[in-house]
C-alpha cells in the first residue's frame, strides 16, 4: 500500500507531499491545479514512460519518491533483496528521477535499479488507469489470469492438475527429443565402448599383473649376471674349493671367534665383542646358504622371457587407450560396461517414454478441454456482470465480451487465448479495450472490470484518472459507490472533478496552487468534514460558501456515509 508520495519539479508541482491512507482517497482541486500531475507522478514511480517536457522549467529535473508498505515474505520483497535493495520494517522506498534532458534514473530500496524493474514490480503493487498511463488489464496475459481467478475453485483445481501434467509432458518430450536426436552419437559411443570391453576381456588381465611381469622380465633378462653375482658372493663368504689358499670370510671369522673364546671370561667388554661376532657368524652362514640356493635356482629361459616381453607389449598397447596400469584398465572396463548397459537400454526407455507421452498427452487434452469449458462459462458470466456495471456507469449501450480462442498447441495455461472486447454501442463491432473506447470511457470500463474482478485479481492499490469524464448526476453517484466498493478490498486513489464521486471517499485531499502558480507542500491539504463540505460546495456550485451548495454537499456526504455503512 502507498503511504506517501513526494513529488518535486513535475509540471505545476514545485514540491508537494501526499500522505495517503487505506481505503478510498480522492484528490480534487481547481482545473489546472495539478491533480493530473499526481497520477503522472505515480505513473513515473512505477516505471512509466519519462517525458522530459513534464519537468518544471528551471528545476532541471523531476523527482518522485514513494513510500510503500509491502509484506516482508512476499514476491516484491524477494525481488527487492535480489536487486540489492533493502526494506526497513516492511517499508520500501522507490525513487524515480527524470532530467530536463531526458535522462531517467531509479532507485529501489536505496539501490540503483533499472526502470524496467519498477515496471515489473508494478504488476504486484498498483494498477494505474489513465489516458496515458500503464493499464495492466489491457495485457491479455493479465486478462487470462484474472478471468481464471474469477472462475473460482473449480478452475483453480483443474488448472493446477493441468500445469503439473503439462510440465511432465514437456519433460517427456524433451527427454525423447534428446534420446532420438542423439541416437547416432549414442550408437557410436556404444561401438567404441563395446570394442574396448571386448579387447580388454580377450586380454584376460589380472590385477597387478604388469608389476609382476616387469619384475620377472628383469630376472630373466639378467639371469647369468645374477647367478655369477650370487656364486661370487658365496665363494667370498665360504671360500672356493678349487683354490690353493682359503681366504674366506667365514673361515677368518671363525679364527677371530676362537681367539676371543679363550680369554673372554677375563673381561666383560671383550665378551660382548665375542657375542657380536657369534651373531655375525650366524648371519653370514645363513646368507651363504641362501646365496648357494639362489645360484642353483637361477636359470636362463629365453622362451619364457620372450613370452613375458610379448605380454608386456600387449599391456603397453592397452595402457595407451584405457589406463596406465592393469588396475586402471580393468576399472575402465567396469565403467564402460555400466555405460553400455545404459546406452543399450535407451531403446527400451524410448518405447516406455513414447507410451507415457501418449498417455500424458491424452490426459493433457482432457484437462485443456475442461479448462476451455469452464472459461467459456466464466467468460459469459463475466461479460454479463461487466456490462451491467457499465449500464450504471452511464454507458447503457456498451457491451463487454470475452473473446476466447482455442488453439491446437498446448501452453503453460491451456490452449486458450483470452481477450476482453468492448462494443461502446450496438452498431459498433467488438474491439480490444484500448481500441474500442475513448479515454474517459476506458477508465469507466476499467472501473467496471476491476469491480467485477475485485478479490479475483488482487492488487494493493488502484489509481484512476478521468474515470468520471463525461458523466454526471446519478451515473456519477454510481461511480462513487463502485469506487467505494472496490476500496473495501484495496487502496483506491482517484483524481476527480465530480462531487458525487468525492463524497464517497474515506480521505479527501485538495490540491491548490499558490499565488506564483505552483503547488507546494502547503498546497496539498487533507480535509476534515467541514473542509469537505466547502470543497464539495465549490465543486457543485463554484462557490464555497453557497448555502444551497453546502446543503447539497452535506446531503451527498450523508448519503455516501450511509451507503458505506450498509
Amino acid at each position: 500500500m502507498l503511504e506517501e508520495v513526494h513529488i518535486r519539479g513535475l509540471g505545476v508541482i514545485d514540491d508537494a507531499v501526499l500522505e495517503l491512507s487505506p481505503g478510498f482517497t480522492v484528490v480534487t482541486g481547481e482545473t489546472g491545479a495539478g491533480k493530473t500531475m499526481v497520477v503522472t507522478g505515480l505513473g513515473l514511480l512505477f516505471g512509466g514512460r519519462a517525458d522530459p517536457q513534464r519537468v518544471r522549467p528551471g528545476t532541471g529535473r523531476a523527482v518522485v519518491e514513494g513510500r510503500l508498505s509491502v509484506p516482508a515474505d512476499g514476491r516484491v520483497a524477494d525481488r527487492v533483496v535480489e536487486a540489492g535493495g533493502e526494506l526497513d520494517d516492511d517499508i520500501l522506498i522507490l525513487t524515480r528521477m527524470v532530467s530536463a534532458e531526458g535522462r531517467s534514473r531509479a532507485t529501489l530500496g536505496g539501490r540503483s535499479a533499472p526502470v524496467s524493474l519498477l515496471a515489473y514490480l508494478a504488476d504486484d503493487l498498483v494498477a494505474v488507469h489513465g489516458q496515458s498511463d500503464q493499464q495492466r488489464l489491457l495485457r491479455t496475459d493479465r486478462q487470462r489470469a484474472a478471468l481464471d481467478r474469477y472462475a473460482g475453485a473449480e478452475l483453480s483445481a483443474t488448472l493446477k492438475s493441468y500445469v503439473a501434467t503439462y510440465r511432465r509432458h514437456r519433460e517427456i518430450a524433451e527427454t525423447l527429443d534428446e534420446l532420438t536426436t542423439r541416437a547416432r552419437e549414442r550408437a557410436q559411443e556404444a561401438d567404441v565402448l563395446r570394442f574396448g570391453v571386448e579387447e580388454i576381456a580377450a586380454a584376460e588381465l589380472q590385477p597387478g599383473e604388469d608389476a609382476e611381469l616387469l619384475a620377472e622380465e628383469g630376472r630373466l633378462a639378467h639371469a647369468d649376471a645374477l647367478r655369477v653375482g650370487a656364486t661370487t658372493a658365496h665363494e667370498a663368504l665360504t671360500g672356493d674349493p678349487a683354490a690353493d689358499v682359503q681366504a674366506d670370510v667365514v673361515g677368518l671369522l671363525a679364527g677371530a671367534r676362537a681367539s676371543l673364546t679363550a680369554v673372554r671370561e677375563h673381561d666383560p667388554a671383550l665378551a660382548s665383542v665375542a657375542d657380536r661376532l657369534d651373531e655375525v657368524s650366524y648371519v653370514l652362514s645363513d646368507a651363504a646358504t641362501e646365496l648357494a640356493s639362489y645360484a642353483e635356482s637361477v636359470e636362463a629361459d629365453p622362451a619364457r622371457l620372450a613370452a613375458i616381453q610379448e605380454r608386456r607389449a600387449l599391456l603397453t598397447q592397452l595402457s595407451r587407450k584405457y589406463g596406465e596400469t592393469t588396475d586402471d584398465i580393468l576399472a575402465w572396463a567396469e565403467d564402460a560396461t555400466k555405460r553400455l548397459t545404459e546406452l543399450e537400454g535407451d531403446d527400451d526407455r524410448i518405447e516406455e517414454l513414447r507410451a507415457e507421452e501418449a498417455e500424458v498427452g491424452a490426459r493433457l487434452g482432457e484437462l485443456a478441454t475442461e479448462l476451455t469449458r469452464i472459461r467459456t462459462e466464466t467468460a459469459e458470466r463475466f461479460g454479463t456482470a461487466v456490462t451491467e456495471e457499465l449500464t450504471a456507469l452511464a454507458m447503457p449501450h456498451a457491451r463487454v465480451t470475452v473473446k476466447l480462442t482455442t488453439g491446437d498447441d498446448f501452453g503453460p495455461h491451456g490452449r486458450d487465448d483470452i481477450e476482453l472486447l468492448l462494443a461502446p454501442h450496438p452498431s459498433a463491432p467488438p474491439l480490444p479495450l484500448n481500441k474500442g473506447a475513448s479515454g474517459g470511457e476506458l477508465s469507466r470500463v476499467m472501473l467496471a472490470i476491476e469491480v467485477v474482478f475485485a478479490g479475483a485479481d488482487p492488487v494493493p492499490t488502484f489509481v484512476f484518472d478521468e474515470v468520471d469524464a463525461g458523466v454526471g448526476g446519478k451515473a456519477a453517484v454510481e461511480i462513487g459507490r463502485r469506487l467505494a466498493r472496490l476500496a473495501r478490498r484495496a487502496q483506491v486513489i482517484v483524481v476527480t472533478h465530480l462531487p458525487q464521486v468525492a463524497a464517497f471517499a474515506d480521505n479527501h485531499l485538495v490540491v491548490e496552487k499558490s499565488n506564483e502558480g505552483t503547488v507546494t507542500e502547503s498546497g496539498v491539504t487533507r480535509l476534515d468534514r467541514g473542509g469537505r463540505t466547502r470543497e464539495l460546495s465549490r465543486m457543485l456550485a463554484g462557490l464555497e460558501d453557497s448555502e444551497l451548495g453546502r446543503a447539497h454537499a452535506e446531503e451527498l456526504l450523508t448519503i455516501a456515509a450511509a451507503d458505506r455503512t450498509s
